[in-house]
């Protein structure tokens, strides 16, 4: 809600001015009236003429004098020559002091950031820069000088707005910034004091288009609201003119004073419900910042208790990599004791198989002998056990013989002895016939 006093509307205008005045105007005004376009005073006479004339009159008087003075020598000739040079230098004096009038008349300079309007007879020919310029033609002047630089403010308070709801603001203080763009345009088309009501009527009727279409309690919302098309529609209206808006805002709205309590109350509402969001965010902010801190937390633990299962993981893998490991060497033990048995019993083996071979061979070679001393060696047990045979003992018992038991008894005594060495040679030939068998089972 604004309790301020309501601005007063701006004023466009011009006026005329000397040109020792035109720079303070343009940037100034004067009791708050805009004053973009001045028509300067002009202080050129023509009066610089006068000598000119006075000076081509005493020229051709100087012509004419010597023209009738004689080449005699005589009292008048010299009269007149006199009067002649007099004539000569009071022309060529005049001439001087005229074309110096002439030359000061025809300076024009064009204030910094605004336009001079040329003109010939009453029509405009074209525009002045600013700088210094020479008006030589006797007829040309500058009529407006136009400030085509500066941003012009402009405030324009549109009373009685009507809402939507036909209720009327007390006002909508509207600002505008406007630039000439172009110079000859704009004086020649409307004016100043005719744009000053052509701008406020627009501008009025583009205001009261924007309240018609907000409610009275949205009212305030209109204040440094966008106002870009509000701007766009003025600048179509204003464009034929050589004028164009830069800039517009809406700094300020008043409201009845029926509705300035109820947007009090909706003001202090709105306050308290940005407190309590102010409020609620704050909490709501804590308590993120908690579970934040939870949950940071509980990624530590959980990055700890990830760091220590890896480290068992990592130890249980060493630890299986070691079993492993010795798993492998003991297999590569067992496999090398293995293969080194195998090998020794191969080779064990091996020499076994070529002992026996060779044993084989010797026994095969060595055979033939074998059976030859054994066929000897028998026939040698032979011959010894045919000279140990025991000889037969006869004893006669014939009739006439003793057949009495003395004589039995005594031969059965004599028969031991008689036998005794003859029974050892049956169980040499027992032995010899028993190596045969074996060396007959070997073969």
């Amino acid at each position: 809600m604004s309790g301020a006093r309501t601005k007063e509307r701006s004023v466009i205008s011009e006026t005329v001015a000397s040109w020792s005045n035109i720079a303070q105007l343009l940037r100034g005004g004067e009791a708050g009236t805009l004053i973009p376009v001045i028509i300067p005073r002009h202080q050129r006479k023509l009066w610089w003429m006068l000598p000119l004339w006075a000076g081509l009159f005493a020229l051709v008087s100087g012509v004419m004098l010597g023209l009738r003075a004689g080449g005699e020598g005589s009292v008048s000739d010299v009269a007149y020559g006199t009067l002649s040079t007099l004539a000569y230098v009071a022309g060529a004096v005049l001439l001087l002091i005229g074309g110096l009038w002439w030359w000061r008349s025809s300076i024009v300079e064009i204030e910094q950031g605004t336009h001079g309007v040329l003109t010939r007879y009453g029509a405009v020919t074209r525009t002045l820069d600013a700088g210094r310029h020479y008006l030589w033609h006797p007829w040309s002047r500058v009529d407006f000088v136009v400030d085509v630089a500066t941003e012009i403010p402009y405030s324009a308070p549109v009373m009685a707005c009507p809402t939507r709801e036909n209720v009327p603001l007390r006002s909508i203080e509207f600002f505008l910034k406007f630039r000439i763009t172009d110079a000859v345009h704009f004086v020649r088309t409307i004016g100043a004091g005719n744009f000053d009501l052509v701008l406020s009527s627009a501008v009025q009727d583009a205001i009261r288009q924007r309240a018609r279409l907000i409610q009275t309690e949205r009212a305030y919302d209109l204040r440094g609201s966008d106002v870009a098309d509000m701007q766009e529609l003025l600048n179509n209206q204003l464009s034929r003119y050589g004028v164009r808006i830069t800039g517009s805002n809406i700094p300020d709205v008043q409201l009845p004073a029926q509705y300035q309590q109820h947007l009090a109350t909706r003001e202090q509402v709105a306050k308290e419900r940005t407190a309590y969001e102010q409020e609620w965010g704050l909490t709501r902010k804590r308590r993120i910042d908690q579970l934040g801190m939870d949950i940071e937390r509980a990624k530590k633990v959980r990055d700890a208790r990830i760091v220590e299962v890896k480290a068992a993981l990592n130890k249980a893998r060493e630890e299986v990599a070691q079993l492993l490991e010795e798993q492998e060497t003991n297999a590569q033990r067992v496999r090398f004791e293995i293969e080194t048995r195998g090998r020794s019993g191969l080779i064990s083996a091996e020499n076994e198989s070529r002992a026996q071979r060779a044993l084989a061979k010797a026994y095969r070679d060595n055979r033939a002998v074998l059976q030859y001393e054994l066929a000897r060696r028998r026939l040698e047990v032979g011959a010894e056990l045919a000279s140990r045979a025991p000889q037969p003992v006869v004893v006669r018992t014939d009739g006439a013989g003793d057949t009495s038991a003395l004589s039995t008894l005594l031969a059965a005594q004599l028969l031991p002895r008689l036998t005794s060495t003859p029974t050892a040679l049956p169980a040499l030939d027992t032995r010899l016939l028993g190596q045969d068998e074996e060396h007959g089972a070997e073969d």
